[in-house]
């Protein structure tokens, strides 16, 4: 049995490029996706965020229309209410990496506003990376590989190749006019390899042992690749 660490975005709203606080937190899909596989697996999860506190979710990902209809949406719901992992989140600060054989950061658009600029979540992305273990980051999650740069903006990922939620994907869910930036332009001037496909398909990208995902239905299919790692 491995020992899986899920690290989620600890902000419940994103700030827009007028100031305003557009309400977010984590994107369910990503979370309940891997969750249900790992668990399935006998892997043991825990869950840590910025502070340690509760993480909260996107009200916007327990809608019908993007579970695949209401029965979905249930199922989405009641994983989230029977996730445990959930109500007892650690402090990043309290993370050891040793505890843990992988390492994953599901998406929404909190981590814009939270990890994209926490260092205790840089350096844990930095020393994971470098320890070879499974290191799986979706949609909006990889906005946190920008806490990994350093004073000259010099990132440990910087050449390799990540998929994340693209401008054009922003743009179709209305967003790109309203932020104050865009994922996409930031990771390629962190100096990683981009690699996007069509809006809102499934797509991952492994690189030695980073995986990561573009939209909400990449969180399957990258954490199927996960657990052949582990």
């Amino acid at each position: 049995m491995a020992k899986v660490l899920f690290v989620l975005t600890g902000a419940d709203h994103w700030t827009l490029a007028d100031g305003t606080e557009h309400p977010t937190g984590y994107w369910a899909e990503e979370f309940v996706a891997p969750y249900r596989a790992f668990q399935a697996a006998g892997h043991s999860i825990t869950v840590a965020t910025p502070g340690g506190v509760v993480p909260t979710v996107d009200r916007g990902s327990l809608a019908p229309e993007v579970n695949g209809g209401p029965e979905g949406a249930a199922e989405t719901a009641e994983t989230l209410r029977t996730a445990v992992e959930l109500t007892e989140p650690i402090a990043l600060t309290a993370v050891d990496l040793a505890d843990f054989d992988a390492v994953y950061y599901p998406g929404g658009h909190g981590p814009m506003e939270d990890l994209a600029v926490d260092a205790d979540s840089g350096k844990l992305l930095a020393d994971t990376l470098a320890s070879g273990k499974p290191l799986g980051v979706v949609c909006h999650g990889p906005a946190a590989l920008l806490a990994t740069a350093d004073a000259d903006g010099k990132s440990p990922f910087a050449g390799y190749r990540v998929a994340a939620f693209t401008n054009a994907e922003e743009t179709q869910g209305g967003f790109a006019d309203k932020a104050e930036w865009l994922l996409q332009d930031r990771l390629v001037t962190l100096g990683v390899d981009f690699r996007e496909s069509e809006p809102w398909a499934p797509h991952i990208e492994t690189d030695r042992n980073l995986y990561t995902g573009q939209n909400p239905a990449s969180s399957a299919p990258l954490a199927a690749e996960m657990l052949k790692a582990l």
